[in-house]
Protein backbone atom coordinates (compact mmCIF):
# COMPACT_ATOMS: atom_id res chain seq x y z
CA UNK A 1 0.00 0.00 0.00
CA UNK A 2 1.29 3.43 -0.91
CA UNK A 3 1.89 5.94 1.89
CA UNK A 4 -0.23 8.94 2.66
CA UNK A 5 0.26 12.14 0.67
CA UNK A 6 0.75 15.64 2.09
CA UNK A 7 0.27 18.66 -0.18
CA UNK A 8 1.50 22.14 0.71
CA UNK A 9 -0.29 25.00 -1.07
CA UNK A 10 0.81 28.65 -1.02
CA UNK A 11 -2.22 30.60 -2.33
CA UNK A 12 -1.83 33.28 -5.01
CA UNK A 13 1.86 32.45 -5.43
CA UNK A 14 2.39 34.44 -8.68
CA UNK A 15 1.15 37.56 -6.87
CA UNK A 16 3.30 36.81 -3.81
CA UNK A 17 6.43 36.35 -5.94
CA UNK A 18 5.77 39.45 -8.08
CA UNK A 19 4.90 41.68 -5.11
CA UNK A 20 7.99 40.53 -3.21
CA UNK A 21 10.20 41.31 -6.20
CA UNK A 22 8.58 44.75 -6.57
CA UNK A 23 8.81 45.48 -2.84
CA UNK A 24 5.05 45.95 -2.43
CA UNK A 25 3.24 45.43 0.90
CA UNK A 26 1.32 42.18 1.19
CA UNK A 27 -2.01 43.87 2.05
CA UNK A 28 -2.07 45.97 -1.14
CA UNK A 29 -4.63 44.75 -3.74
CA UNK A 30 -2.54 43.25 -6.53
CA UNK A 31 -2.99 41.05 -9.58
CA UNK A 32 -0.71 39.40 -12.12
CA UNK A 33 -1.74 39.97 -15.75
CA UNK A 34 -0.98 38.07 -18.92
CA UNK A 35 -2.35 39.30 -22.27
CA UNK A 36 -4.41 41.91 -20.35
CA UNK A 37 -6.24 39.18 -18.40
CA UNK A 38 -6.01 38.52 -14.66
CA UNK A 39 -3.90 35.41 -14.21
CA UNK A 40 -3.88 35.55 -10.40
CA UNK A 41 -4.96 38.01 -7.70
CA UNK A 42 -4.60 38.20 -3.94
CA UNK A 43 -7.28 38.23 -1.26
CA UNK A 44 -7.50 42.07 -0.90
CA UNK A 45 -8.16 42.28 -4.66
CA UNK A 46 -10.77 39.51 -4.54
CA UNK A 47 -12.54 41.31 -1.71
CA UNK A 48 -13.02 44.25 -4.08
CA UNK A 49 -14.43 42.11 -6.90
CA UNK A 50 -11.33 41.19 -8.96
CA UNK A 51 -11.44 37.66 -10.35
CA UNK A 52 -9.25 35.38 -12.50
CA UNK A 53 -9.84 35.78 -16.23
CA UNK A 54 -11.14 39.35 -15.84
CA UNK A 55 -9.98 41.94 -18.34
CA UNK A 56 -7.60 44.56 -17.05
CA UNK A 57 -9.93 47.53 -17.55
CA UNK A 58 -12.74 45.73 -15.70
CA UNK A 59 -10.43 44.82 -12.82
CA UNK A 60 -9.18 48.40 -12.50
CA UNK A 61 -12.74 49.72 -12.71
CA UNK A 62 -13.65 47.62 -9.66
CA UNK A 63 -10.38 48.35 -7.86
CA UNK A 64 -8.67 51.58 -9.05
CA UNK A 65 -5.79 51.13 -6.59
CA UNK A 66 -5.01 47.65 -7.97
CA UNK A 67 -1.27 47.01 -8.41
CA UNK A 68 -0.70 45.69 -11.94
CA UNK A 69 2.12 43.12 -12.03
CA UNK A 70 3.54 41.29 -15.09
CA UNK A 71 3.39 37.51 -15.38
CA UNK A 72 6.72 35.66 -15.20
CA UNK A 73 6.69 31.87 -14.77
CA UNK A 74 10.46 31.87 -14.31
CA UNK A 75 10.22 34.37 -11.46
CA UNK A 76 7.49 32.29 -9.79
CA UNK A 77 9.53 29.10 -10.04
CA UNK A 78 12.70 30.81 -8.84
CA UNK A 79 10.96 32.29 -5.80
CA UNK A 80 9.32 28.95 -4.98
CA UNK A 81 12.67 27.17 -4.94
CA UNK A 82 13.30 28.43 -1.39
CA UNK A 83 10.04 26.79 -0.30
CA UNK A 84 11.03 23.52 -1.97
CA UNK A 85 14.39 23.52 -0.20
CA UNK A 86 12.71 24.18 3.15
CA UNK A 87 10.24 21.33 2.63
CA UNK A 88 13.06 19.00 1.55
CA UNK A 89 14.86 19.66 4.82
CA UNK A 90 11.83 18.21 6.63
CA UNK A 91 11.05 15.34 4.24
CA UNK A 92 13.38 14.49 1.31
CA UNK A 93 11.81 13.27 -1.92
CA UNK A 94 9.29 15.95 -2.83
CA UNK A 95 7.15 16.36 -5.96
CA UNK A 96 6.90 19.98 -7.18
CA UNK A 97 3.58 20.23 -9.01
CA UNK A 98 3.83 23.90 -10.02
CA UNK A 99 5.00 27.13 -8.34
CA UNK A 100 2.95 27.41 -5.17
CA UNK A 101 2.07 23.71 -4.90
CA UNK A 102 4.24 20.80 -3.77
CA UNK A 103 3.46 17.23 -2.65
CA UNK A 104 5.42 14.78 -0.49
CA UNK A 105 4.99 11.56 1.42
CA UNK A 106 3.38 12.43 4.72
CA UNK A 107 5.99 12.47 7.55
CA UNK A 108 3.24 12.19 10.16
CA UNK A 109 4.75 9.21 11.99
CA UNK A 110 8.00 11.07 12.62
CA UNK A 111 6.30 14.21 13.97
CA UNK A 112 3.66 12.44 16.03
CA UNK A 113 0.76 13.00 13.68
CA UNK A 114 -0.14 14.39 10.27
CA UNK A 115 -1.59 17.63 11.63
CA UNK A 116 1.60 18.10 13.66
CA UNK A 117 3.70 17.57 10.53
CA UNK A 118 1.65 20.26 8.76
CA UNK A 119 2.25 22.62 11.68
CA UNK A 120 6.01 22.05 11.47
CA UNK A 121 5.96 22.84 7.75
CA UNK A 122 3.91 26.01 8.32
CA UNK A 123 6.34 27.16 11.01
CA UNK A 124 9.29 26.53 8.72
CA UNK A 125 7.71 28.54 5.88
CA UNK A 126 6.82 31.43 8.19
CA UNK A 127 10.53 31.65 8.99
CA UNK A 128 11.09 32.17 5.25
CA UNK A 129 8.52 34.96 5.14
CA UNK A 130 5.72 32.86 3.59
CA UNK A 131 2.82 33.78 5.87
CA UNK A 132 0.03 32.00 4.04
CA UNK A 133 0.56 28.27 3.53
CA UNK A 134 -1.98 25.48 3.83
CA UNK A 135 -1.53 21.71 4.04
CA UNK A 136 -3.81 18.82 3.12
CA UNK A 137 -3.27 15.13 3.87
CA UNK A 138 -5.10 12.22 2.24
CA UNK A 139 -4.63 8.76 0.74
CA UNK A 140 -3.82 10.13 -2.71
CA UNK A 141 -2.74 13.28 -4.51
CA UNK A 142 -6.00 14.72 -5.85
CA UNK A 143 -7.79 14.52 -2.50
CA UNK A 144 -4.79 15.94 -0.63
CA UNK A 145 -4.70 18.94 -2.98
CA UNK A 146 -8.41 19.60 -2.49
CA UNK A 147 -7.97 19.32 1.27
CA UNK A 148 -5.12 21.85 1.19
CA UNK A 149 -7.29 24.28 -0.77
CA UNK A 150 -9.96 24.07 1.96
CA UNK A 151 -7.63 24.44 4.92
CA UNK A 152 -7.22 27.71 6.80
CA UNK A 153 -4.11 29.86 6.66
CA UNK A 154 -1.18 28.04 8.36
CA UNK A 155 -3.51 25.14 9.12
CA UNK A 156 -3.85 21.53 7.96
CA UNK A 157 -6.90 19.57 6.84
CA UNK A 158 -6.44 15.81 7.32
CA UNK A 159 -8.74 13.43 5.45
CA UNK A 160 -8.92 10.15 7.42
CA UNK A 161 -7.52 7.00 5.85
CA UNK A 162 -10.12 5.52 3.52
CA UNK A 163 -12.19 8.72 3.65
CA UNK A 164 -11.25 10.23 0.26
CA UNK A 165 -14.49 9.21 -1.48
CA UNK A 166 -16.69 10.62 1.28
CA UNK A 167 -14.68 13.88 1.35
CA UNK A 168 -14.79 14.38 -2.43
CA UNK A 169 -18.47 13.61 -3.00
CA UNK A 170 -19.63 16.95 -1.60
CA UNK A 171 -17.19 19.04 -3.68
CA UNK A 172 -18.47 20.95 -6.74
CA UNK A 173 -17.44 19.76 -10.21
CA UNK A 174 -15.51 23.03 -10.64
CA UNK A 175 -12.55 21.45 -8.80
CA UNK A 176 -11.83 19.46 -11.98
CA UNK A 177 -10.29 22.66 -13.41
CA UNK A 178 -11.30 21.71 -16.95
CA UNK A 179 -13.72 24.37 -18.25
CA UNK A 180 -15.16 22.29 -21.09
CA UNK A 181 -15.83 19.24 -18.90
CA UNK A 182 -17.25 21.39 -16.09
CA UNK A 183 -19.57 23.21 -18.51
CA UNK A 184 -20.90 19.94 -19.94
CA UNK A 185 -21.40 18.39 -16.49
CA UNK A 186 -23.40 21.40 -15.38
CA UNK A 187 -25.57 21.26 -18.51
CA UNK A 188 -26.24 17.62 -17.68
CA UNK A 189 -27.41 18.65 -14.22
CA UNK A 190 -24.37 17.23 -12.40
CA UNK A 191 -23.27 19.69 -9.74
CA UNK A 192 -21.01 17.70 -7.41
CA UNK A 193 -18.41 14.96 -7.69
CA UNK A 194 -20.92 12.67 -5.98
CA UNK A 195 -23.22 13.16 -8.98
CA UNK A 196 -20.29 12.30 -11.26
CA UNK A 197 -19.60 9.09 -9.30
CA UNK A 198 -23.04 7.74 -10.19
CA UNK A 199 -22.12 7.59 -13.90
CA UNK A 200 -20.64 4.47 -15.46
CA UNK A 201 -16.85 4.47 -15.57
CA UNK A 202 -16.73 3.60 -19.28
CA UNK A 203 -19.08 6.49 -20.16
CA UNK A 204 -17.01 8.96 -18.16
CA UNK A 205 -13.78 7.85 -19.80
CA UNK A 206 -15.20 7.99 -23.32
CA UNK A 207 -16.91 11.35 -22.92
CA UNK A 208 -14.66 13.34 -20.58
CA UNK A 209 -11.17 11.92 -20.99
CA UNK A 210 -8.56 10.34 -18.75
CA UNK A 211 -8.27 13.06 -16.08
CA UNK A 212 -11.99 13.15 -15.26
CA UNK A 213 -12.04 9.33 -15.43
CA UNK A 214 -9.25 9.24 -12.86
CA UNK A 215 -11.20 11.56 -10.52
CA UNK A 216 -14.27 9.36 -11.08
CA UNK A 217 -12.31 6.31 -9.86
CA UNK A 218 -11.08 8.18 -6.78
CA UNK A 219 -14.57 9.40 -5.88
CA UNK A 220 -15.84 5.86 -6.36
CA UNK A 221 -13.33 4.69 -3.75
CA UNK A 222 -10.48 3.33 -5.86
CA UNK A 223 -7.21 4.46 -7.32
CA UNK A 224 -3.96 5.89 -6.03
CA UNK A 225 -1.09 7.78 -7.60
CA UNK A 226 2.67 7.47 -7.49
CA UNK A 227 4.31 10.76 -6.62
CA UNK A 228 6.98 11.76 -9.16
CA UNK A 229 9.32 12.92 -6.41
CA UNK A 230 12.50 14.76 -7.19
CA UNK A 231 15.86 13.79 -5.76
CA UNK A 232 17.29 16.55 -3.56
CA UNK A 233 19.77 18.35 -5.82
CA UNK A 234 23.45 18.32 -4.90
CA UNK A 235 25.01 21.53 -3.60
CA UNK A 236 25.91 23.31 -6.84
CA UNK A 237 27.20 26.61 -5.47
CA UNK A 238 30.91 27.20 -4.97
CA UNK A 239 32.93 29.70 -2.98
CA UNK A 240 36.57 30.58 -2.43
CA UNK A 241 38.05 32.10 0.74
CA UNK A 242 41.10 34.38 0.70
CA UNK A 243 43.58 34.31 3.55
CA UNK A 244 44.67 37.03 3.93
CA UNK A 245 41.81 39.01 2.35
CA UNK A 246 42.54 40.69 -0.99
CA UNK A 247 41.90 44.29 -2.02
CA UNK A 248 42.74 44.11 -5.74
CA UNK A 249 40.08 43.16 -8.29
CA UNK A 250 42.68 41.61 -10.63
CA UNK A 251 44.15 39.46 -7.85
CA UNK A 252 40.72 38.31 -6.69
CA UNK A 253 39.67 37.39 -10.23
CA UNK A 254 42.86 35.43 -10.84
CA UNK A 255 42.46 33.54 -7.54
CA UNK A 256 38.78 32.72 -8.23
CA UNK A 257 39.38 31.23 -11.70
CA UNK A 258 39.70 27.60 -10.51
CA UNK A 259 36.57 27.99 -8.37
CA UNK A 260 34.66 29.19 -11.44
CA UNK A 261 35.87 26.13 -13.36
CA UNK A 262 34.79 23.84 -10.51
CA UNK A 263 31.38 25.57 -10.42
CA UNK A 264 30.76 24.94 -14.14
CA UNK A 265 32.08 21.37 -13.94
CA UNK A 266 29.87 20.51 -10.96
CA UNK A 267 26.77 21.69 -12.80
CA UNK A 268 27.81 19.85 -15.97
CA UNK A 269 28.13 16.55 -14.05
CA UNK A 270 24.37 16.78 -13.38
CA UNK A 271 23.64 17.23 -17.11
CA UNK A 272 22.80 20.90 -16.54
CA UNK A 273 24.01 24.34 -17.57
CA UNK A 274 23.60 27.61 -15.68
CA UNK A 275 21.77 30.47 -17.43
CA UNK A 276 21.47 32.80 -14.42
CA UNK A 277 24.06 33.15 -11.67
CA UNK A 278 24.44 35.31 -8.59
CA UNK A 279 27.95 36.43 -7.72
CA UNK A 280 28.58 37.63 -4.16
CA UNK A 281 31.69 39.18 -2.63
CA UNK A 282 31.99 39.43 1.16
CA UNK A 283 34.34 41.85 2.88
CA UNK A 284 36.57 41.18 5.85
CA UNK A 285 34.74 41.38 9.16
CA UNK A 286 31.24 41.13 7.69
CA UNK A 287 28.57 39.02 9.35
CA UNK A 288 28.46 35.71 7.35
CA UNK A 289 24.65 35.84 7.53
CA UNK A 290 24.46 39.49 6.50
CA UNK A 291 24.18 41.09 3.10
CA UNK A 292 27.42 40.84 1.07
CA UNK A 293 29.18 44.05 0.10
CA UNK A 294 28.80 43.29 -3.60
CA UNK A 295 26.09 41.04 -5.04
CA UNK A 296 24.62 40.92 -8.54
CA UNK A 297 22.60 38.48 -10.60
CA UNK A 298 23.88 37.94 -14.14
CA UNK A 299 21.95 36.49 -17.09
CA UNK A 300 23.32 34.73 -20.15
CA UNK A 301 21.50 34.19 -23.47
CA UNK A 302 22.87 30.63 -23.59
CA UNK A 303 24.83 29.40 -20.56
CA UNK A 304 27.83 30.43 -18.47
CA UNK A 305 31.30 29.03 -19.04
CA UNK A 306 34.18 29.48 -16.62
CA UNK A 307 35.59 32.39 -18.64
CA UNK A 308 32.14 34.05 -18.62
CA UNK A 309 32.03 33.84 -14.83
CA UNK A 310 35.53 35.28 -14.51
CA UNK A 311 34.59 38.18 -16.77
CA UNK A 312 31.39 38.91 -14.80
CA UNK A 313 33.30 38.81 -11.52
CA UNK A 314 35.90 41.22 -12.92
CA UNK A 315 33.29 43.69 -14.16
CA UNK A 316 31.29 43.46 -10.94
CA UNK A 317 34.26 44.03 -8.65
CA UNK A 318 35.57 46.83 -10.83
CA UNK A 319 32.25 48.65 -10.57
CA UNK A 320 31.91 47.94 -6.84
CA UNK A 321 35.38 49.30 -6.05
CA UNK A 322 34.73 52.43 -8.14
CA UNK A 323 31.31 53.00 -6.56
CA UNK A 324 32.68 52.64 -3.04
CA UNK A 325 30.49 49.63 -2.25
CA UNK A 326 33.57 47.68 -1.14
CA UNK A 327 35.44 49.54 1.61
CA UNK A 328 37.60 46.72 3.00
CA UNK A 329 39.44 43.70 1.55
CA UNK A 330 37.45 40.79 0.13
CA UNK A 331 37.63 37.54 2.07
CA UNK A 332 35.09 35.38 0.13
CA UNK A 333 33.66 35.15 -3.40
CA UNK A 334 30.61 32.97 -3.93
CA UNK A 335 28.93 31.67 -7.13
CA UNK A 336 25.26 30.73 -6.67
CA UNK A 337 23.25 29.22 -9.56
CA UNK A 338 19.87 30.96 -9.81
CA UNK A 339 18.57 29.12 -12.90
CA UNK A 340 19.82 25.83 -14.36
CA UNK A 341 18.38 23.96 -17.35
CA UNK A 342 19.23 20.64 -19.06
CA UNK A 343 22.28 20.97 -21.27
CA UNK A 344 20.30 19.64 -24.26
CA UNK A 345 18.28 22.88 -24.29
CA UNK A 346 21.37 24.84 -25.34
CA UNK A 347 23.07 22.28 -27.57
CA UNK A 348 24.89 23.81 -30.54
CA UNK A 349 22.86 24.09 -33.72
CA UNK A 350 24.06 22.53 -36.96
CA UNK A 351 25.71 25.65 -38.38
CA UNK A 352 26.92 27.14 -35.09
CA UNK A 353 25.54 30.09 -33.11
CA UNK A 354 26.52 33.57 -31.96
CA UNK A 355 30.25 34.20 -31.66
CA UNK A 356 31.28 33.94 -28.01
CA UNK A 357 33.31 37.16 -28.29
CA UNK A 358 30.19 39.03 -29.37
CA UNK A 359 28.22 37.67 -26.41
CA UNK A 360 30.96 38.64 -23.99
CA UNK A 361 31.15 42.14 -25.45
CA UNK A 362 27.40 42.63 -25.19
CA UNK A 363 27.38 41.33 -21.63
CA UNK A 364 30.15 43.76 -20.68
CA UNK A 365 28.23 46.71 -22.11
CA UNK A 366 25.13 45.54 -20.25
CA UNK A 367 27.11 45.31 -17.02
CA UNK A 368 28.40 48.87 -17.49
CA UNK A 369 25.14 50.54 -18.54
CA UNK A 370 22.54 48.48 -16.69
CA UNK A 371 20.36 45.45 -17.29
CA UNK A 372 17.68 47.29 -19.30
CA UNK A 373 20.13 49.29 -21.43
CA UNK A 374 20.85 46.49 -23.94
CA UNK A 375 17.72 45.10 -25.57
CA UNK A 376 16.82 42.88 -28.50
CA UNK A 377 13.66 43.02 -30.65
CA UNK A 378 11.12 40.23 -30.28
CA UNK A 379 8.07 39.62 -32.46
CA UNK A 380 4.63 39.71 -30.81
CA UNK A 381 1.04 39.94 -31.95
CA UNK A 382 -0.40 43.23 -33.18
CA UNK A 383 -1.92 45.08 -36.12
CA UNK A 384 0.61 47.80 -36.88
CA UNK A 385 4.39 47.32 -37.35
CA UNK A 386 5.23 49.23 -34.19
CA UNK A 387 2.70 47.18 -32.19
CA UNK A 388 4.39 43.94 -33.24
CA UNK A 389 7.77 44.97 -31.84
CA UNK A 390 8.71 44.29 -28.24
CA UNK A 391 12.08 45.09 -26.68
CA UNK A 392 13.46 42.54 -24.21
CA UNK A 393 16.68 42.96 -22.17
CA UNK A 394 19.48 40.93 -23.72
CA UNK A 395 19.81 37.52 -22.09
CA UNK A 396 16.29 37.56 -20.61
CA UNK A 397 13.43 35.38 -21.79
CA UNK A 398 10.46 37.27 -23.18
CA UNK A 399 7.29 37.07 -21.06
CA UNK A 400 3.91 38.77 -21.22
CA UNK A 401 3.97 39.21 -25.01
CA UNK A 402 0.84 39.31 -27.10
CA UNK A 403 0.40 35.96 -28.93
CA UNK A 404 1.11 35.93 -32.66
CA UNK A 405 -1.15 32.97 -33.36
CA UNK A 406 -4.71 34.38 -33.12
CA UNK A 407 -5.94 36.44 -36.09
CA UNK A 408 -5.57 40.21 -35.81
CA UNK A 409 -8.37 41.84 -37.85
CA UNK A 410 -7.09 44.86 -39.71
CA UNK A 411 -3.45 43.74 -39.59
CA UNK A 412 -1.21 44.17 -42.61
CA UNK A 413 -0.53 41.28 -44.98
CA UNK A 414 3.07 40.21 -45.61
CA UNK A 415 5.71 41.27 -46.40
CA UNK A 416 6.39 43.35 -43.32
CA UNK A 417 8.07 46.74 -43.73
CA UNK A 418 11.83 46.68 -43.34
CA UNK A 419 12.12 49.98 -41.45
CA UNK A 420 9.72 51.18 -38.77
CA UNK A 421 10.07 54.83 -37.85
CA UNK A 422 10.61 55.52 -34.17
CA UNK A 423 8.58 58.75 -34.55
CA UNK A 424 6.07 58.82 -37.45
CA UNK A 425 6.50 61.56 -40.04
CA UNK A 426 3.74 64.00 -40.88
CA UNK A 427 2.60 63.17 -44.44
CA UNK A 428 0.21 64.41 -47.13
CA UNK A 429 -1.98 62.45 -49.54
CA UNK A 430 -4.17 64.15 -52.16
CA UNK A 431 -6.45 63.08 -55.03
CA UNK A 432 -6.23 64.20 -58.66
CA UNK A 433 -7.99 67.46 -57.82
CA UNK A 434 -5.52 68.25 -55.06
CA UNK A 435 -8.02 67.63 -52.25
CA UNK A 436 -6.81 65.72 -49.13
CA UNK A 437 -7.85 62.07 -49.18
CA UNK A 438 -9.93 60.99 -46.19
CA UNK A 439 -12.43 58.33 -45.09
CA UNK A 440 -16.15 58.87 -44.74
CA UNK A 441 -18.30 57.47 -41.91
CA UNK A 442 -18.66 54.15 -43.75
CA UNK A 443 -14.91 53.73 -44.20
CA UNK A 444 -14.91 54.56 -47.93
CA UNK A 445 -12.29 56.84 -49.52
CA UNK A 446 -13.32 60.36 -50.46
CA UNK A 447 -10.93 60.19 -53.41
CA UNK A 448 -8.26 58.01 -55.02
CA UNK A 449 -4.67 58.76 -53.86
CA UNK A 450 -2.87 60.48 -56.76
CA UNK A 451 -0.02 62.46 -55.18
CA UNK A 452 1.67 62.17 -51.80
CA UNK A 453 4.55 63.47 -49.70
CA UNK A 454 5.84 60.88 -47.18
CA UNK A 455 7.75 63.29 -44.94
CA UNK A 456 9.06 66.80 -44.35
CA UNK A 457 12.36 66.09 -46.11
CA UNK A 458 10.77 64.21 -49.02
CA UNK A 459 9.50 65.57 -52.33
CA UNK A 460 5.86 65.44 -53.36
CA UNK A 461 5.44 62.87 -56.14
CA UNK A 462 2.76 60.98 -58.06
CA UNK A 463 1.45 57.66 -56.72
CA UNK A 464 2.51 54.75 -58.95
CA UNK A 465 0.49 52.11 -57.02
CA UNK A 466 -1.37 51.81 -53.77
CA UNK A 467 -3.24 49.26 -51.66
CA UNK A 468 -5.63 49.53 -48.74
CA UNK A 469 -7.20 50.70 -46.62
CA UNK A 470 -6.78 48.33 -43.68
CA UNK A 471 -9.12 49.89 -41.15
CA UNK A 472 -8.80 49.29 -37.42
CA UNK A 473 -11.23 50.64 -34.84
CA UNK A 474 -9.42 50.64 -31.50
CA UNK A 475 -11.24 50.85 -28.16
CA UNK A 476 -14.42 52.05 -29.82
CA UNK A 477 -16.33 51.34 -26.61
CA UNK A 478 -14.41 54.06 -24.73
CA UNK A 479 -14.29 57.82 -25.11
CA UNK A 480 -10.63 57.64 -26.11
CA UNK A 481 -11.24 55.19 -28.95
CA UNK A 482 -10.09 55.95 -32.48
CA UNK A 483 -10.23 54.68 -36.03
CA UNK A 484 -7.07 54.39 -38.12
CA UNK A 485 -6.58 53.21 -41.69
CA UNK A 486 -3.29 52.01 -43.16
CA UNK A 487 -2.24 52.28 -46.82
CA UNK A 488 0.69 50.99 -48.83
CA UNK A 489 1.82 53.58 -51.39
CA UNK A 490 4.54 53.28 -54.04
CA UNK A 491 5.95 56.46 -55.59
CA UNK A 492 7.21 56.90 -59.12
CA UNK A 493 10.77 56.73 -57.73
CA UNK A 494 10.11 53.06 -56.84
CA UNK A 495 10.13 53.48 -53.06
CA UNK A 496 7.25 52.00 -51.05
CA UNK A 497 5.81 53.45 -47.85
CA UNK A 498 3.30 52.52 -45.17
CA UNK A 499 1.03 55.48 -44.38
CA UNK A 500 -1.60 55.76 -41.66
CA UNK A 501 -4.68 57.95 -41.71
CA UNK A 502 -5.55 58.78 -38.10
CA UNK A 503 -8.76 60.81 -38.13
CA UNK A 504 -8.01 63.36 -40.87
CA UNK A 505 -4.23 63.41 -40.33
CA UNK A 506 -1.75 61.38 -42.41
CA UNK A 507 1.40 59.87 -40.94
CA UNK A 508 4.22 57.84 -42.46
CA UNK A 509 4.70 54.84 -40.18
CA UNK A 510 7.25 52.63 -41.98
CA UNK A 511 9.14 52.09 -45.22
CA UNK A 512 9.66 49.09 -47.51
CA UNK A 513 13.33 49.14 -48.52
Amino acid sequence: MLGRVLVVWCPDWPVVAAATEAGLPGKLPAAVFHANLVQACNEPARALGVRRGMRRRDAQARCPELAVLPASPERDARAFEDVLVAVEEIRPGIAPLRPGLVALRSPGRFYGGEAEAGAVLAERLVALGVWDSRAGVADELFTAEQAARRAGSQESLVVPAGGSAEFLRALPVDVLDEPDAVSLLRRLGLRTLGDLARLRAADVRDRFGSHVAWVHRVVAGGGSVHLPTRTPPPELERHVDFEPPLDSAETIVFSARRTAEAFVAGIARQGLVCTEVRIEARCEGEDPQGRPASARTWLHPRFFTASDLVDRLHWQLGGSFRAGEVRSPIERVRFVPETVVPDAVHADVLWGGTDERVERGIARVQGMLGHDSVVVPVLQGGRGPADRQAWVPWGERATGLRPTGPPWPGSLPPPAPSRVLRTPWAAEVADRAGRPVALDDRGALTGEPARFCPGPDEDRQPVAAWAGPWVVEEQWWESGGRRVARFQLVGVDGRAWLLTLDGNVWWTEAAYE
